[in-house]
């Protein structure tokens, strides 16, 4: 007779662990607000709920768009960005990034396969500046709350930060800090999301593939409960901004005319920036208080390329020193983008 052996189920975690930060903190939030100053909270609660509705036309727009991409495999498009000349290469990627619907940690085994392969790190460069800043669904939501001209022009700025930074690359390829930029030991996938989904062609009639269906809907399921989730709480915060922040105080710092709000934009965004979702609506509030065009600007873009994932997906690939220009790079571009800004808006 032989023992059986025993099987543990594994640990269930605890609750808090479970618990997501941003529900947490949209239930929170009210609760306090209830506490502690009774008459906003209603008013709280309106302001959340009606901005919802009104940029809800534009999540429907983001959500979808998302999903379709997913589901037909448009990320194949992507491989194209990186062939022929190297200034095409340039060009083709930075368009391609800030364009592209397509999350940081999926990023990271293409680019980490693009880089061992000897794609030119002026080319990764522009894309992975691009790529976080603008996609279709932060289009649509940038400009149902801060109007399409502000989303146009992030959307062109983005682009011309990654040229920006994609020729400052090549300019300085030879020198001590892009020699040799790749870490010496790295991973296929830098946050499990398995391998990479840039192979195939992309099939744009999806309906008659059921797994392509079922691509779409959980993407639009997955989109909409997070562009939901994470725009609540903003407008959350965007309502307690509006009621408990003196506008002086913000259009002291941030407002007026001149460079130094719009340093002030990229210096203060870089580590204030949470969500990129959630930034919009709290850019919105700043506005309002009297940031300045430019400082807006600046703010979203540096607080973009700087945020965790996209940030991540370069520093899991690339030594210290090349994050390090990617950082310089992004706060010079953005500087440089609210500064033109300032002169248009």
């Amino acid at each position: 007779m032989t023992d059986t052996p025993h099987t543990h189920a594994p640990a269930t975690p605890p609750i808090w662990r479970r618990i997501d930060g941003a529900w947490a903190a949209i239930v929170i939030i009210p609760l306090l607000v209830a506490i502690f100053d009774p008459a906003q909270f209603v008013p709280t609660i309106t302001f959340a709920g009606g901005a919802i509705a009104h940029t809800g036309i534009f999540i429907v727009f983001a959500v979808l768009t998302v999903g379709y991409l997913k589901a037909s495999g448009a990320e194949a498009l992507l491989a194209k960005a990186f062939t022929g000349r190297e200034t095409q290469m340039i060009f083709m990627a930075a368009a391609l990034g800030g364009l592209s619907p397509f999350c940081s940690c999926e990023v990271i085994p293409f680019i980490a396969a693009l880089l061992a392969l000897g794609a030119p790190l002026s080319a990764v460069m522009a894309f992975w500046l691009a790529s976080p800043l603008m996609d279709p669904a932060m289009f649509f939501v940038t400009a149902g709350t801060l109007g399409f001209d502000f989303a146009i022009a992030k959307g062109i700025a983005a682009i011309a930060l990654g040229i920006f930074g994609g020729f400052t690359v090549r300019l300085f390829a030879n020198s001590a800090v892009f020699a040799d930029p790749l870490k010496q030991r790295q991973t296929a996938s830098g946050c499990g999301c398995g391998p990479s989904p840039f192979k195939g062609k992309p099939v744009w009639n999806i309906l008659p593939h059921a797994d392509r269906r079922s691509v779409f809907g959980r993407t639009v399921l997955d989109n909409a409960l997070f562009l939901g989730k994470w725009l609540l709480l903003a407008y959350m915060i965007e309502a307690l901004m509006l009621n408990y922040i003196p506008a002086e105080k913000i259009a002291g710092v941030l407002g007026g005319d001149g460079v130094m709000p719009i340093l002030l934009g990229a210096l203060i965004g870089a580590p204030a920036y949470l969500n990129g979702f959630a930034a919009v609506p709290l850019v919105d509030a700043l506005l309002q208080q009297g940031m300045s065009n430019g400082a807006a600007m600046s703010f979203v873009l540096a607080g973009g390329v700087s945020c965790i994932p996209a940030a991540l997906a370069v520093w899991a690939l690339v030594k210290p020193r090349v994050f390090a220009a990617y950082i310089g790079i992004a706060m010079v571009g953005a500087f440089l983008a609210g500064l033109s800004w300032s002169l248009v808006a």
